[in-house]
Order: C-alpha cells, then structure tokens, then sequence
C-alpha cells in the first residue's frame, strides 16, 4: 500500500492527483477508469478541504492499493476533521429541477456512480473513506 500525507487544502490538489495518475499508470489503469477514479478522488479530497477542520488547516492522508486477484484499485481519504458520512445523506433527486432540489449531493452521487463500491467508516476519530473501481 502507498500513501501520500498533506496539508487539506485546495493547494495541494494537484499532488493528490498526481500521485494517484502514477500509481494507476503502474498497474496499468485505462484512461476512461482513470478519468472516474480522477474525478472522485478530487470530489472527495475538495469536501475534505472545505468541510472537515472548519477554519484551521488540518491533514489528510490518502493511500493507494492495488488489489491484484481483483483487479481493482482502493483509495482511502483519511481526515480526523468534524465526523462527516458522506453516505448517510439520502442521493438527491435528480428528476427536480436546480431550483427545486436541495442543495448538496451531487458529488457524492457522482462518486457512486463512477466507482464499483464506496465505504464510509468512522474509527478512533478518523473519517475513512474508501472508493473501489476495476481497472482493465
């Protein structure tokens, strides 16, 4: 398993994403399965980055594991910031119109409908969030 710690910011971004591009370029990840996994890790690591410590800056680790026998990747986002399940919320109704759905929500539909499976757990203060996608 590989991982990356920093700072929970919009700065570092471009590193979170890098370093997930790197690891899914070695296991040999399409670039359609990139592009999701992509998308959904920046959903995940911007609302870590606006939500999870509030007005101080706090860290957020992020680790990359390849597991062969299924040919999936995990990535967790790890922040001990306000406790936050991001699947406890029901998926907003995308049949209303903007100005009739509530606010909030999307993105984490769209993680859910970019990953094969996403896992949220709470543990010794830390958010834990998991999101799987087979890799061809």
């Amino acid at each position: 398993m590989k991982s990356i710690e920093l700072d929970a910011t919009l700065v570092n971004l471009p590193k979170v994403i890098d370093f997930i591009d790197q690891n899914l370029e070695e296991v040999g990840c399409d670039m359609k399965a990139q592009m999701k996994i992509d998308i959904s890790v920046e959903e995940l690591f911007v609302n870590i980055a606006h939500y999870a410590y509030h007005d101080v800056v706090g860290k957020a680790k992020i680790t990359f594991e390849y597991l062969e026998e299924s040919r999936m990747v995990r990535i967790q986002l790890v922040d001990c910031g306000m406790h936050y399940d991001p699947l406890a919320k029901a998926d907003p109704d995308i049949t209303l119109s903007a100005e009739e759905r509530e606010i909030g929500g999307l993105g984490i539909l769209m993680v859910k409908k970019n990953m094969d499976d996403i896992q949220y757990e709470y543990v010794d203060g830390q958010n834990i969030t998991s999101i799987y996608k087979r890799v061809e």
